[in-house]
């Protein structure tokens, strides 16, 4: 068999398969084509000797709808940067704008874009420095019957639904919104993921409403509504909701991540299920910055290096109920991440204002997409080896 990329040499970390080792995996027409030591027969070789090779990472939690939002992001420029070949984009748009988002973005970019569904109409609409509005503290907006058949007729990209609670994005409509949109996901059989911030509504009353499979995202967000006590215990309510099988992501963006609470929920030995960004216009030159930081930031706080990478792999595909995600199993989408993890005095903050120093940072140094080389412009790393 000729196939159409092998990286040859690489430290080969797949949570997926539970597997840590050097060997070498083989693309062909999209999927990983083989898994193991010596392959031959490849238009293109490149040796990554002295790195990490991961399945592409997923970031469950990003803002990609460039231009038709205020808050999107480039996915091309940030996946290719960063090493994300998932770029999941949560709830920018609604059904009233979600075939611009579709046609003049998704099916322009060359990274893989997925999204969860805003309920209200015209997602969220005015996020900027100037303007801030709730898009989920005016019901006028809320359109479950057109987010239904929007849903229903894009199930090809649109993995689940989204809402955003809490007082900045939804007043004192409390859990409102919630109820509507978790009629939306239970009417279309999709996954929600619900965005939480300052109370109304508790942390304790947005889990408590989740079903298996759904994500709270901004799961480790600061005072007030994190997920623990003042003196450094996880809510019995939290503990019942991860029992029962919903999934708790990071979502760091500009507001949504705290050292103090992370060091309590893993001294507890809670660690995230999913992390991600929650990258867009306003946190993209920090405090969050990219999906690779943001590990890195949970590496600084004693999770693996295997831990952290599966909760930007098979957990995130595992969310997103898309198997052939996540892995470097024969058969699944062709995508890898390469990596390094360099020592040195590496500075990271949260959205509190709080430093660490950290000794170990991970930087993304190339990326195989769809199987094909997909590399950062920025370096000249990897270069073809002779073809076997």
């Amino acid at each position: 068999m000729t196939h159409d990329l092998i990286l040859k040499g690489g430290r080969v970390i797949d949570p997926s398969q539970k597997h840590d080792g050097v060997l070498d995996v083989a693309f062909t027409d999209g999927k990983v084509s083989g898994f193991g030591k010596d392959l031959k027969g490849a238009k293109e070789i490149r040796d990554v000797s002295g790195y990490i090779v991961t399945p592409g990472l997923i970031d469950l939690h990003t803002h990609v709808y460039w231009g038709g939002t205020s808050l999107g992001i480039d996915a091309d420029e940030f996946c290719r940067a960063s090493g994300v070949t998932t770029s999941v984009d949560t709830g920018s748009a609604g059904p009233g704008n979600w075939p611009g988002f579709r046609k003049h973005v998704i099916e322009r970019s060359q990274a893989r874009i997925l999204a969860y569904l805003h309920v209200s109409h015209a997602g969220i609409y005015g996020f900027d420095h100037r303007v801030m509005v709730g898009e989920s503290g005016d019901l006028r907006l809320m359109n479950p019957i057109d987010a239904v058949a929007v849903a229903d007729a894009n199930r090809d990209l649109i993995v689940g639904i989204k809402v955003r609670v809490g007082l900045h994005a939804s007043g004192d409509q409390g859990t409102v919104p919630l109820n509507i949109a978790l009629q939306v996901a239970n009417e279309v059989g999709m996954p929600l993921m619900c965005h939480i911030d300052h109370p109304p509504p508790s942390y304790e009353e947005v889990v408590n409403m989740l079903r298996p499979g759904d994500v709270l995202t901004h799961a480790f967000r600061p005072f007030p509504n994190a997920p623990c006590t003042a003196q450094g215990t996880v809510k019995p309510e939290v503990l019942a909701a991860r029992k029962r099988g919903v999934i708790f992501d990071i979502g760091h963006g500009k507001g949504s991540f705290s050292f103090k609470t992370t060091r309590a929920m893993l001294a507890n030995g809670f660690e995230p299920d999913v992390i991600s960004s929650d990258v867009h216009k306003l946190c993209i030159d920090g405090p969050a910055y990219d999906q690779v930081t943001t590990m890195s930031k949970f590496l600084l706080m004693g999770m693996s290096l295997n831990n952290v990478i599966a909760a930007s792999t098979v957990n995130a595909a595992m969310a997103l109920k898309r198997p052939e995600y996540g892995s470097l199993k024969v058969g699944s989408l062709g995508d890898a991440t390469i990596l390094t993890v360099k020592d040195g005095k590496f500075d990271y903050a949260d959205v509190t204002g709080e430093h660490m120093t950290g000794d170990k940072k991970i930087f993304s140094e190339g990326v195989v997409l769809k199987g094909a080389w997909w590399h950062p412009k920025r370096t000249n790393k990897f270069k073809k080896v002779a073809a076997s």
